[in-house]
C-alpha cells in the first residue's frame, strides 16, 4: 500500500484539447513538469507549436496537432496523430470550450446553439470514445465543465445547458468504462482569469464585484487549475470517477 501517492506522471502520454493558451495551456505545461508528454490541440496550429515548443524544453516529448472539436473527422485525425507518435493515450483532457453570449433566451439563434453544442458537447463526446479505444487501464478522462452547468443564467444558458449535459456525460462515461480501469471526472470551474473571461467581464469593477461573491473573495489564475487536474490524471485519485470536482473559489 503507499501511504504517500504523488501526482507524477513520468512516462505517461496525456493529450489536452484548447491546450494553446488560458487553462489548456497552463495544464499542458503543469503535466510536462509532472513528467508526460503532451499533445497539444487547439484550433490555431501556430499557437499549439508554441506550447508544444515549450513542453520541449522542459525535457519532455510534445507535438502540436490542428483540431476543431466540434468536426467530427478532425477529432479522429487528432486522436489518430497522437496513437501515431506515441502510441497510447494515458489522459485525455476534454478543455476546448467556446461561451458565446447570446443577447437573450428569445434572440439565441440557431446557429450560436450549434457551434456551442457542437464544441462544449459532441466533442467531448467523440474523443472520448475515440480515446478509449486506446486507454489503457489506469487511463484517466478529465472534463472540464463550469459552475454555469449548476447555476445557469440567461447569458449563459445554452454554454451551461452543454456543460450540464458534459457532468451527465461524464458520468455515463464513468459507468461504462470503469470496468475497462479509465476513470473519468468533471472539474466544475469557477472564474479564472483568462482571455475568454476578459471578453464577458471586460472591466476592473465587473471583476471586483465578481470576486466578491467568491468565498476567497477573488478570482483564480490559470495556473491554479493545475493540481486539481495532476490529482485527477494521477494515481492520487486511482479510486475516484464519476466525480464533479468544484474548483470555484466557494
Amino acid at each position: 500500500m503507499n501511504l504517500t501517492p504523488d501526482l507524477r506522471l513520468d512516462g505517461r502520454v496525456v493529450l489536452v484539447t484548447g491546450a494553446s493558451r488560458g487553462l489548456g495551456r497552463a495544464m499542458a505545461l503543469g503535466f510536462a513538469a509532472a513528467g508526460a508528454d503532451v499533445v497539444v490541440s487547439s484550433r490555431k496550429l501556430d499557437a499549439c507549436e508554441v506550447v508544444a515548443d515549450e513542453i520541449r524544453v522542459m525535457g519532455r516529448r510534445s507535438i502540436a496537432v490542428q483540431c476543431h472539436v466540434g468536426n467530427w473527422d478532425e477529432c479522429e485525425s487528432l486522436v489518430n496523430a497522437a496513437v501515431a507518435e506515441f502510441g497510447r493515450i494515458d489522459v485525455l483532457v476534454n478543455n476546448a470550450g467556446i461561451a458565446p453570449v447570446p443577447p437573450s433566451i428569445t434572440g439565441i439563434t440557431e446557429e450560436l446553439f450549434d457551434r456551442t453544442i457542437a464544441v462544449d458537447l459532441k466533442g467531448p463526446v467523440r474523443l472520448t470514445g475515440l480515446v478509449a479505444v486506446h486507454m489503457p487501464a489506469g487511463g484517466s478522462i478529465i472534463n472540464i465543465s463550469s459552475t454555469a452547468s449548476v447555476r445557469n443564467t440567461p447569458f449563459t444558458a445554452v454554454y451551461g445547458a452543454a456543460k450540464a449535459a458534459l457532468n451527465s456525460f461524464g458520468q455515463a462515461a464513468a459507468l461504462e468504462l470503469g470496468p475497462k480501469g479509465i476513470r473519468v471526472n468533471t472539474i466544475v470551474c469557477g472564474p479564472f482569469l483568462t482571455d475568454s473571461f476578459s471578453k464577458v467581464v471586460p472591466t476592473p469593477e465587473s471583476v471586483v464585484a465578481l470576486a466578491a461573491t467568491r468565498a476567497l473573495g477573488r478570482i483564480a489564475e490559470p495556473e491554479e487549475i493545475i493540481g486539481t487536474a495532476l490529482f485527477l490524471a494521477s494515481d492520487a485519485s486511482a479510486y475516484m470517477t464519476g466525480a464533479l470536482l468544484a474548483l470555484d473559489g466557494g
